[in-house]
């Protein structure tokens, strides 16, 4: 039966208007006002938004970084239901090839890991970790089976590349149309910087925010626009964290380059301080790049009213605090690093931002979804309210209010980073392709998921 969604606000980056959502299978089939039943289900929306499902451009569902190395707590099965649940119905996580082993093999794995698990649909960004002879036409053969962004990274031994293979890289994606986001930090320098504090007896936490500072963001920010404009390619930065990076992305757009910003909740909510907590507690909250200053959180909150953050990812990467955390005890360089995050994401956004008066819910729905279609190739199959689209609708309540806690979460992982924090708004209901799978914070229906094949990326939607 087909079902008909009454009385709720449609929001889209470019307004908001009360309209009727018709639904008949996994499409939007009809939008108007004082639409006839029909042979509908009526669902009431009354005093809710309709927003298009949430697409998280930036998760770690699944690690497979070969022998000897720890996998997440929180994976495919367990991740996608607490994303979903939430709002969110699409995930882009980080496919990682082993060195040696081709995009493929790599493909294969993350499909085997996904596939008949996942209760939120999903995607990749394809790793490309080494440089060789046949790499673009990989990167060609990914593209034509609908992976169409790639990420790199400028720090991690076993996984940067040098200057010279990023440039040949980027020609090659933009071959195909394609979108390229990197880590950017100075490996080098934070390497460097590592091994003068371990030399030094600093073992704690807190040296990794020392080890790994602003300017190194900053500086691999510079240079990996550099290289971009030179093979005049649009290039994504992935989890900007700091007021310095920010500063070189508004120099480069001054100058005509195309930049797209992805950001994510624990550079807008946490800070550093929390690497100076007693009985190791620290180490919750190990990840790169790591939480910054106030001044840093004041800045992107700037840039995020002002419209220079495009996409919020989460970088969601769980591992347990009591049993792989500890691994880093005695080494700060050696514990795991990474937050849960793809289940908080939608409130503590709503929340301080549009809650709190800093973004519209336009702006909120363009950072959380609509944003991310079309730079990732997916608009409008998704990332959008609109007939022919997927029907996957958050019918979110602004009144509903909620406190974070790892007691009541769905991620499988013993904490959270945003324990007690206070939320107001929430997912009433949440429809992945017209199944209602969610209610209230609770997953009816799972295993669902699919992957998205994806076309070229749209550059031209902003900026």
């Amino acid at each position: 039966m087909a079902l008909l969604i009454r009385g709720g606000t449609v929001v889209s980056t470019n307004g908001q208007r009360q309209l009727d959502v018709r639904i008949d299978g996994e499409k939007i089939v009809e939008m108007g006002v004082d639409l006839p039943q029909k042979d509908s289900e009526i669902v009431d929306a009354d005093g809710c938004f309709l927003f298009p499902g949430f697409i998280d451009t930036h998760t770690h569902m699944e690690l497979d970084n070969g022998p000897g190395t720890l996998n997440v707590s929180d994976e495919f099965p367990t991740a996608s239901v607490a994303a979903v649940a939430k709002g969110t119905t699409t995930v882009m996580d980080m496919a990682t090839p082993q060195k040696g082993h081709s995009l493929q093999d790599c493909l294969d794995t993350w499909n085997r890991l996904s596939k008949d698990k996942t209760s939120c649909d999903y995607t990749f960004h394809m790793s490309v970790i080494e440089w060789s002879d046949n790499m673009a036409e990989q990167i060609k053969a990914m593209a034509a089976k609908g992976i169409t962004s790639f990420k790199m990274y400028m720090a991690y031994d076993n996984l940067r590349v040098s200057d010279d293979g990023i440039y040949e890289a980027m020609k090659a994606i933009k071959a195909v149309h394609g979108m390229l986001g990197i880590h950017c930090e100075n490996g080098d320098l934070v390497n460097a910087l590592q091994q003068e504090y371990l030399a030094a007896g600093c073992y704690a936490p807190k040296y990794h925010p020392i080890t790994r500072p602003n300017i190194l963001e900053a500086e691999a920010i510079e240079r990996y626009l550099t290289i971009a404009a030179l093979a005049d390619l649009p290039v994504n930065i992935v989890h900007l964290s700091t007021k310095e990076s920010l500063e070189v992305v508004r120099a480069a757009r001054k100058r005509g380059q195309k930049v797209f910003v992805e950001s994510c909740p624990q550079y807008f909510f946490l800070d550093d301080r929390l690497y100076d907590l007693p009985d190791f507690e620290s180490a919750k909250y190990i990840c790169s790049p790591p939480l910054r200053k106030p001044a840093d959180i004041a800045a992107l909150w700037t840039g995020l009213e002002n419209g220079e953050i495009d996409t919020m990812g989460t970088d969601h990467c769980a591992f347990n605090f009591k049993n792989q955390k500890v691994v880093g005890k005695d080494n700060f360089t050696k514990i795991p690093g990474g937050m849960p995050g793809v289940e908080t994401r939608g409130e503590l956004m709503y929340t301080a931002g549009v809650a709190g008066g800093k973004i519209t819910p336009e702006q909120f729905v363009g950072l959380m979804s609509e944003h991310a279609a079309h730079q990732f190739g997916m608009y409008p199959q998704k990332g959008v309210i609109q007939t022919g689209s997927d029907a996957d609708i958050v019918v979110w309540d602004p009144k509903a209010q909620n406190v974070i806690s790892a007691k009541t979460q769905l991620s499988n992982v013993d904490y959270t980073a945003y324990e007690g924090f206070k939320t107001q708004g929430a997912a009433h209901q949440v429809y992945l392709r017209g199944q209602k799978v969610a209610e209230d914070g609770k997953l009816l229906k799972g295993q669902q998921g699919q992957f998205i094949a994806r076309h070229e990326s749209e550059y031209n939607f902003n900026k």
